[in-house]
């Protein structure tokens, strides 16, 4: 795979820290606006609750005199005043930071004192109690408490309104203090935490540096399981599936040294029968004796020799191929009456020469005998099953092989009967084992067919079973048995029609 293609690897370390350090970094700022609201509401207050007295102690300043009615008061409006005028001056002092702005109107909304700019709220209700709000003046934010104080025999007049205002300065610079005795701690908190989370992580991940550590120092020869209670609780499920995985290789690999020293094992039979047999020849030769009937015999067991040779080699192939899941992930639609037909006439000549009776019982090769699979895997199964009944038939034997539709299961029936000795109950299991062979039979063979046929069977999802066969009608007359020799096996294989995943 292209360097560019190749999918970055990931760290453990640097994404725990990434998710633990991005929510902090993305949380910082917003406690920076939170703070900063929360100090400019702790700064107000104090203010407020000044400047709200003071629009108090004004209005306690406010005289009422009712009038009699007049050319220039028609309506006998009470007269507003000033009681305390010094005391106004007092409020309307300014400080070095703040502008303090007042305003007095009377009950037609004459000006009575103070600042005309000064907007009138707009209150549907006009209370007596004090009430906060935010203006600007000259293009100055303001705070102005306000209240309205009522005029005593006039119910249906609105009142006199009592306000005072104040510029935000000193509250912007307590607040600015307040933001800064928070936020300048966090500048060294912050990256403290940040360093105390490294080394945390760095401490929780040490447990992991060491189970590799002991990993890599193994032996590629130790399969042995890895303590799971050295590993912290949250690898228990890791260690326990790495262990699962070493005792299905050490499994696997034991079973692959069997295999092989069988393999040797029956390989050096016809090897040695080779050599010796060569040698046998090369004596003849050199002694001069130049016997043809010596010399053919020793050739026709060369000949044995390099066919069992041969044989054996062909039948641990299939075996592998069998065992190989990624030839059998290729599938294919193919038809399995014309792949017992075609391995059936592979044996034709084999049958003759036994002078076997081989015969086939089941539909032609159309659309209804289709199935998915893997044909290469199917044809050696069948060819196995064949060659097993015609090694243990002897001669003038029968050997019979059926194919059936089990449309309701969705699956093919697969039957090849023979005429042999048959397997007792007791080894029917036994005989699906690697290089496992009936003793007493005298024949001569691998011991793999069988076990190519069940690894092929399980790759397909398929079932085998060995019955006796059943006595035919008319056997004894066309067919006889010697009195030894069996009843016969009846090996039965269900293909489903499209096997299940891998």
């Amino acid at each position: 795979m292209p360097l560019t293609e190749r999918r970055a690897q990931r760290s453990l370390f640097g994404e725990i820290l990434d998710w633990m350090l991005a929510p902090l970094l993305l949380l910082w700022p917003m406690s920076l606006v939170i703070t900063g609201v929360v100090a400019s509401d702790i700064a107000n207050r104090p203010y407020d609750r000044e400047l709200g007295e003071r629009a108090m102690l004004l209005a306690r300043q406010v005289v009422i005199e009712t009038q009699a009615a007049s050319a220039r008061n028609p309506l006998g409006l009470p007269a507003v005043r000033i009681a305390d005028k010094p005391l106004v001056r007092l409020l309307l002092r300014q400080d070095e930071v703040d502008q303090v702005f007042i305003q007095i109107l009377g009950a037609r909304g004459e000006l009575v004192e103070g600042d005309r700019e000064l907007p009138v709220p707009e209150d549907a209700l006009r209370k007596a109690s004090v009430q906060m709000r935010d203006e600007r003046i000259r293009e100055e934010p303001v705070r102005v408490a306000y209240l309205w104080v009522p005029i005593d025999g006039h119910p249906q007049l609105p009142g006199v309104l009592v306000q005072i205002a104040e510029t935000l300065r000193k509250r912007s610079q307590l607040t600015t203090e307040i933001v800064k005795g928070v936020i300048l701690p966090q500048f060294i908190v912050l990256p403290l935490a940040v360093l105390l989370v490294w080394l945390a992580l760095a401490r929780g991940l040490n447990p992991l540096n060491r189970l590799q550590l002991r990993i890599r120092s193994r032996e590629s020869t130790d399969l042995s399981p890895i303590e799971e209670l050295d590993a912290p609780e949250e690898v228990a499920p890791l260690v326990r599936a790495i262990n699962d995985l070493l005792a299905r290789l050490d499994q696997s690999i034991t079973a692959q040294k069997h295999f092989l020293a069988d393999a040797a094992h029956q390989l050096k039979t016809p090897l040695a029968g080779l050599r010796t047999q060569a040698e046998l020849a090369t004596r003849e030769i050199d002694a001069g004796t130049n016997d043809p009937r010596t010399l053919k015999a020793a050739l026709h067991n060369i000949a044995l020799s390099s066919e069992r040779a041969a044989h054996s080699v062909n039948q641990l192939l299939a075996m592998a191929r069998a065992e190989n899941s990624d030839i059998n992930a290729i599938r294919q639609r193919f038809n399995l009456a014309t792949c017992v037909r075609d391995a059936l006439h592979d044996f034709v000549p084999t049958a003759l020469e036994k002078r076997i009776d081989i015969g086939y019982e089941g539909p032609e090769p159309s659309p209804a005998t289709l199935m998915v699979g893997q044909p290469v895997l199917v044809s050696e199964l069948v060819r196995n099953l064949i060659d097993n009944a015609l090694k243990y038939t002897p001669n003038d034997g029968l050997v019979t092989v059926r194919l059936a539709d089990n449309p309701t299961a969705g699956e093919f029936v697969l039957q090849v009967e023979d005429s042999g000795p048959g397997i007792p109950p007791a080894e029917r299991e036994r005989v699906f084992q690697p290089f496992y062979r009936t003793l007493g039979t005298g024949v001569d063979g691998t011991g793999l067919g069988l076990a190519i046929v069940l690894e092929i069977a399980q790759r397909h999802g398929a079932t085998v079973t060995i019955e006796d066969a059943p006595e035919r009608p008319g056997t004894d007359t066309l067919h006889p048995r010697d009195a030894g020799s069996g009843p016969g096996a009846l090996f039965t294989v269900r293909l489903p029609k499209r096997p299940p995943t891998l």
